[in-house]
């Protein structure tokens, strides 16, 4: 996040307790919330994203990216079944209070855990 020639701090996710997984409950739209970023202008969320299938078969895990509207919105990735962890959103940026939701074609068999480094521009220090 150079480019914000600022400050940058590692925050959990929103939607985590202290750290831990997400639970993807939601199997349609909207889908469970992952992260809500700041509202306010001058800072930046780069947010990185990691899923794990705890399901024996392939589960489709869509991304709801700051919006609902197909295809704008959304980032679909196939996590094969029982996998290890899956970057699925490798540290884009987001801002002005936009959420970050996700659902999956099985409830409650995808985890998802990630952390955000948010920016905030020099002037604003």
């Amino acid at each position: 996040m150079a480019e914000l020639h600022g400050a940058t701090y590692k925050l959990f996710l929103s939607g985590s307790t202290n750290g831990r997984q997400i639970k993807v409950a939601a199997t349609g739209t909207p889908g469970t919330v992952l992260h809500t970023t700041s509202t306010t202008k001058s800072h930046k969320d780069e947010v990185w994203l990691y899923a794990h299938n705890t399901n024996a078969t392939a589960v489709t895990l869509t991304i709801e990216w700051g919006g609902v509207t197909s295809p704008d919105d959304l980032m679909i990735t196939i996590l094969p079944g029982s996998s290890g962890i899956v970057a699925v959103v490798p540290g884009l940026l987001l801002n002005s209070g936009l959420v970050i939701r996700a659902f999956a074609s099985v409830a409650n068999k995808v985890n998802i855990v990630g952390y955000v480094a948010r920016g905030v521009r020099a002037s604003t220090l």
